[in-house]
Parts: C-alpha cells; structure tokens; sequence
C-alpha cells in the first residue's frame, strides 16, 4: 500500500511548520501585487542608484503619497525586495535587485512575471466558475494586466535568446533568413517575436497573425514604431487560419498548447511550410513526468496553466487543453499527429524548451 495513504498521528511542529509555509504563501501572493504597483508607480526606477532614500525623499522623487510609500517600502524590505539601513533609515536596491526590477532588457527582468501573475488572481473568481463546468475563458476575456504582463514577461527572454542562440540551432534557418525567405509568426501576441526577427534579418517578410484583436492592434503600432511595417504584417486569425502558403519558417512561441486544437494547427503549419521549410516551437520548460515538474518554474507554469491555459484551450473547438506543462514527449506527439515527420528539441533555457519540427 502507497506511504501516502498510510494513516500518522498527527504531527504538531510539522502542523505549525506547514502554517508558518502558509504565512509565507500569504506575503508572497500580497507581493505581487504590491510589485506590479511599485514598478507601474516608478518607485523602483528611482530607487536604483540613489544610494539610499528615505520613504520620504522617495515620495517626493515619484510624486507618490508618503504614507503608501513608507508602507510599501516597509513590505518590500521584509520580503527581501529592499535593503533597509535603519541608522538613517533609508531604503535601497542591491545591484541584483536593480537588474531585476528596473532593467526591462535584461533577461532577468521579474515585473512582467509578476504583472501576468496578478491579472491572473484578478481573474480566478471566473476560472472557478468554469471549472465547475468545465467550460473555458479565452484569452481574450482577461484583463490587460494578463496581455501586458506576457508580453513583458517572455520578450527579455526572446531578445537575450531568439537571435543570438535560437534560430541558429536550428538546421539552415540563419542561412535562409539570410538570403530572404517568408516566416509566418503564429499566435504572435504583440509581436515582439515578429518584430525582433524583422530587425535582424532585412530580407526577410514576416506574416504575425493571432485571433485576438487588440493584441494584432498593438503589433501594428509597435511595428510601425520600430520601422519594420514594411516587411511585417499582421492579421487577426485563429492558429489553423494563417493566411498564404510557401513560409520557409513558421514559429510559434509559448502558445502551441494554448491552443483548442493543437493537432489541427499542426496540420496548417504542414501546409503553410515549403518542401524544407522548418517550424519553431517553443514553449514553457517541462519535463514529461509530473515529477520532473515539481520545482519553483513547474510551479509556476502549473498555477498560469491553471489559471490561464487550460481555460484557454477549453474556450475553442476540440479544447485538448494540452496545458503548460505538456512535456516534450507530448508535443511530438502533436507534431506527428499533424503530418511533421521530423521532431528534436533544438535548444532550451530555464524557462523555455525549443523544439524544431520538418516535414
């Protein structure tokens, strides 16, 4: 018989010890939010090298109340987000936390993480709802701090990663976009992705296409902001409605498994790809077990799968809902269902697998 449904007497330090956990859990989840409102407020910008404020030199430097400043600034150094010198009572940013919390290029950069996290708390009274049906919530029913915070969360990584390791992991890519080749970017979001691949490869045309329209809005904005609309457009479409044909690359990035139907977008990038065409995927780090997952980043992908992607896929038609953590065994399945004969995870990062996938 399995130890865990063993019966124990009850245990008062581990009880206590989980209770302490929880207190922690608490803090943690008032964390986000108080974050997301220090990055939307300036608070950590100013702070990183002043070489220490008080909560009121603060206040005055971002124009914010005092007394929610001091308040703040109080959370925030409990939670090891501060330093607090209590001499001269003054708060400061290690230069850990700087790069962290105010460095919106570097690939540890943390607000975006934290402002998709609680535009999806914000959200959880609805996922509850339809978990006791069954029924999904599209992506395009949550709020912009969900829409905001992915995009601000996953680009770091993508600038560090898409150009400089990515692309050329896989067999031939660089050489084709190179010379010039077309790419269909797949549920591309704001089209930081699309944008990013534009500006490094001139000769190439990029095609972004994702079903919600106020993200496509944005893409063309942020497009035309960056000078590359003449070789990038973007259509509102669903995944297995990407328009044209003859793409010598087709990518998609963190969304294959929030699609309904996985297998059946598998099926359309088979037909959108030339005869050596390449399809990119990636998608969350995950292991094929649910052990393998058990850590901080698994924890994480399992709460947004929860409270994001599972909800997602359930909305559309078919709803496999393949969730976050899918694994690669589980993608290739999709892959080869779809027509693909070739599948190899190509590159990965902590928080990423990337997967090449051929005709």
């Amino acid at each position: 018989m399995s130890t865990m449904h063993a019966e124990r007497p009850l245990d008062e330090e581990r009880l206590m010890a989980f209770v302490f956990r929880a207190v922690d859990e608490v803090g943690a989840t008032l964390n986000a939010a108080l974050v997301v409102m220090g990055d939307k407020l300036g608070l950590y910008r100013a702070l990183a090298g002043a070489g220490g404020l008080t909560a009121g030199q603060l206040a005055d430097k971002t124009g914010v109340a005092e007394r929610y400043v001091r308040e703040w600034c109080n959370a925030q150094a409990a939670g090891g987000f501060l330093e607090y010198e209590p001499d001269g009572g003054r708060y400061s940013l290690a230069p850990e936390q700087t790069v962290a919390l105010t460095d919106s290029d570097s690939p540890a950069f943390l607000p975006g993480f934290f402002q998709i996290a609680v535009g999806s708390v914000l959200d959880s009274p609805r996922i509850t709802e339809a978990a006791r049906s069954g029924s999904g919530v599209g992506w395009h029913e949550h709020s912009h701090d969900v829409f905001d915070g992915c995009e601000r969360f996953f680009r770091p990584g993508y600038n560090a990663n898409l150009v400089p390791s990515w692309l050329p992991a896989l067999d031939g890519v660089v050489d084709k976009l190179e010379r010039g080749v077309k790419v269909a970017d797949v549920g591309c979001g704001h089209g930081s992705s699309t944008i990013l691949m534009a500006r490094a490869y001139h000769n190439s045309t990029f095609v972004g296409s994702d079903y919600h329209a106020g993200s496509i809005e944005t893409a063309r904005q942020r497009a035309a902001e960056a000078g590359v609309d003449d070789r990038v457009s973007f259509e509102v479409t669903p995944a297995a409605g990407h328009p044209g044909s003859g793409y010598g690359l087709v990518t998609m990035f963190d969304c294959l498994h929030d699609m309904g139907d996985p297998v059946g977008a598998a099926r359309h990038v088979r037909d959108l790809l030339t005869p050596d065409g390449t399809w990119m995927i990636v998608e969350p780090q995950a292991g094929d077990r649910i052990e393998d997952n058990l850590n901080p980043v698994g924890r994480a992908y399992y709460g947004f799968s929860t409270l994001l992607c599972t909800p997602a896929s359930l909305s559309q038609e078919v709803g496999t809902a393949l969730g976050a953590q899918a694994g690669e065994a589980r993608i290739r399945d999709v892959v080869t269902a779809g027509g693909l004969t070739r599948f190899r995870r190509a590159a990965q990062t902590p928080f990423n697998n990337v997967f090449e996938a051929r005709l």
